[in-house]
């Protein structure tokens, strides 16, 4: 087979090569800084708030419609789940009345 062929360097000498050679550099004059720095005031962070508040009435109202969504959910789940079960049953009374039927024909033969 294919086998992948890895680089192995027999004495690791810790010194990282770049894989870019460095263009070389011309001699640069530094530059002077010629405004003034004021010093920054230390802003105070302002306690978060939350987005939402809720109110009493408002939690039992998230709560009633979150009851609400679940049963709803769960009852069209279900229903789905009967309606397999009463299409599966259907399906496999109408094989064993094929299969009676198909048995006594060939009985009487």
């Amino acid at each position: 087979m294919l086998r992948p062929r890895i680089p192995v360097n027999p004495i690791p000498t810790g010194t990282v090569i770049p894989l870019v050679p460095a263009a070389p550099t011309t001699d640069v004059e530094p530059s002077t800084c010629a405004h003034h720095h004021v010093p920054v005031t230390p802003v105070v962070p302002q306690p978060q708030t939350p987005a939402v508040r809720l109110t009493p009435a408002g939690l039992i109202t998230v709560v009633a419609g979150g009851a609400g969504l679940v049963l709803i959910v769960g009852t069209v789940l279900v229903s789905m789940l009967l309606a397999v079960a009463i299409s599966a049953a259907s399906v496999a009374v109408c094989a064993v009345v094929l299969r009676s039927l198909l048995n006594g024909q060939h009985k009487r033969r």
